[in-house]
């Protein structure tokens, strides 16, 4: 358990901020080991192996990242964040919509899934 925050949004929004700088190290202590992590229309991988897995090769080529929250809603521990990620590339920066749900479980996020137009991303997107 994360006992330094308590609350599901200042745990999020701890961990975002974390991911502003891909410091993985430090947002991945606001996340459970067997954490559910979810792009909806790409897949779903477990733990922080998975998240590192999926994160690290896609914001290799980003030279600044930005997580803009537009709005937010919590309802006991799941917080809905509807955020414009942005990320600054060699060609400009590229902008995405999406809407996250993440669970808080004892301290810890245990779910996360994110829900975005894969289209527009990838097509904005260096090829690996």
């Amino acid at each position: 358990m994360n006992t330094e925050i308590r609350e599901p949004l200042d745990i999020v929004g701890a961990f975002m901020t974390a991911m502003t700088t891909l410091d993985y190290d430090t947002a991945l202590r606001f996340v459970s080991d067997d954490v559910e992590y979810e792009n909806m229309p790409l897949g779903k991988v477990i733990g922080h192996a998975g998240i590192r897995g999926v994160l690290e090769p896609f914001f290799a080529p980003t030279i600044e990242n930005e997580f803009r929250i537009l709005r937010m809603a919590v309802s006991g521990q799941v917080v809905f964040l509807e955020r414009l990620d942005r990320h600054l590339l060699k060609t400009g920066w590229v902008e995405l919509p999406v809407c996250g749900v993440f669970e808080v479980t004892d301290g810890l996020i245990s779910l996360w899934r994110d829900y975005f137009d894969a289209p527009t991303i990838v097509s904005k997107w260096p090829a690996a």
